[in-house]
């Protein structure tokens, strides 16, 4: 069992292909990759933490078949984006605003948005976040895991680390 991350998919909401310029022509070739590329890394029986911006316009059946069509077992961190149909839908192991969890040795603090301090930040806790799509510079031990800074699927905590690295090196 592997654990991954992922974030601001926002599934069924058509200002994701405006505003953050996603390179799909339509709403449903976009749900419809996200779905194929989170498949693709995520076998049934790995865990998936899901930072907040699920799903935003879709009724909620269609929501809860979206929940349904991805691997893994998952739990979703709440953004300001998710509303009642995501929050509600069947399949969330768990749902909550914020989390601490040991992935791999690492303590790790979940949340949607970006913090700019965290519990236990001076002894080596990560903190991994989404909201941003992309689009704050990096902090030490602060990684931005929505879909949009990877590669539209979800990572690994080792992935993320290891893509920082390669960046601060080139």
């Amino acid at each position: 069992m592997t654990t991954y991350f992922t974030s601001d998919t926002h599934f069924g909401d058509p200002r994701v292909l405006r505003i953050d310029r996603r390179p799909f022509p339509d709403l449903a070739t976009h749900d419809a990759a996200l779905v194929e590329n989170w498949n693709a890394v995520v076998a049934p029986d790995d865990t998936v933490w899901h930072l907040g911006d699920f799903a935003l316009g879709p009724p909620p059946e269609r929501v809860r078949a979206l929940l349904a069509a991805l691997n893994g077992h998952k739990h979703l961190i709440v953004g300001n984006n998710d509303g009642p149909a995501t929050l509600t839908a069947p399949g969330w192991l768990s749902v909550a605003h914020y989390a601490e969890i040991d992935v791999d040795g690492q303590h790790l603090v979940l949340c949607h948005y970006a913090f700019r301090t965290w519990n236990r930040m001076g002894r080596g806790v990560v903190n991994l976040h989404g909201h941003s799509h992309g689009k704050l510079k990096p902090a030490t031990r602060q990684y931005d895991v929505g879909v949009d800074a990877r590669e539209f699927r979800p990572v690994t905590l080792e992935t993320i680390r290891s893509t920082r690295r390669r960046r601060a090196t080139i």
